[in-house]
């Protein structure tokens, strides 16, 4: 039902059932990895209603949720360089946490997560994910508005940088290359780390 792909490896779908609600996947050398996407396979959809929480457990700092998939967004990209901050739980789920061995920092195998239940319980779990990359509802896309002003004031800026020093207004001639420019570093930034970069103001 679900895979994953680390960024720079082969896919994997040796995924481990724990039982009919519960899968994990094993990360080997989780010190190297930055992002990990996770999707459904198609042969089997979630039951109506229902969708999957995605859990990162490391070996001895606790778990967190770094999002969900569901019917309607089957694939999601995490970031989980550095996910382990204050806000990680010091016990990892019951579900997942007998299955997580390391040998050394250097080689630490960490826990994909998976646990499937109703939309409905989801959803609050995933109001405390700061900026989380392919969460199912990050607090800057709930609020449109806000999303769409933070981009146009990154295109500002971006612009703006190449006036030369000059206030930008509505006589300056703005290079269509310029835009298309703008718009391709702005999407890079999009699905290397989600819309974060925006509310760091970067």
């Amino acid at each position: 039902m679900f895979g994953c792909c680390v960024a720079g490896r082969l896919l994997q779908t040796n995924m481990t059932q724990v039982d009919q609600t519960h899968a994990y996947f094993e990360l080997a050398n989780a010190v190297a990895i930055n992002h990990i996407c996770v999707f459904l396979l198609g042969d089997v959809p979630f039951p109506e209603g229902y969708g999957a929480t995605v859990h990162f457990l490391w070996p001895g700092k606790g778990f967190q949720v770094l999002g969900m998939i569901s019917n309607d967004k089957p694939s999601a990209i995490f970031r989980v360089k550095s996910t382990y901050s204050e806000n990680a739980t010091s016990a990892a789920p019951t579900k997942f946490s007998e299955y997580s061995t390391f040998s050394n920092d250097q080689n630490v195998t960490a826990i994909l997560g998976l646990s499937v239940e109703p939309i409905h319980q989801i959803e609050p779990q995933l109001q405390n994910i700061p900026g989380a990359s392919g969460s199912g509802t990050p607090n800057l896309v709930q609020n449109s508005a806000a999303l769409a002003e933070r981009v146009v004031k990154h295109l500002v800026n971006y612009i703006s940088g190449f006036a030369g020093g000059a206030a930008v207004n509505s006589n300056t001639m703005i290079p269509m290359n310029l835009i298309e420019r703008w718009y391709e570093i702005f999407m890079s930034k999009l699905k290397a780390g989600g819309v974060g970069f925006l509310e760091r103001g970067e």
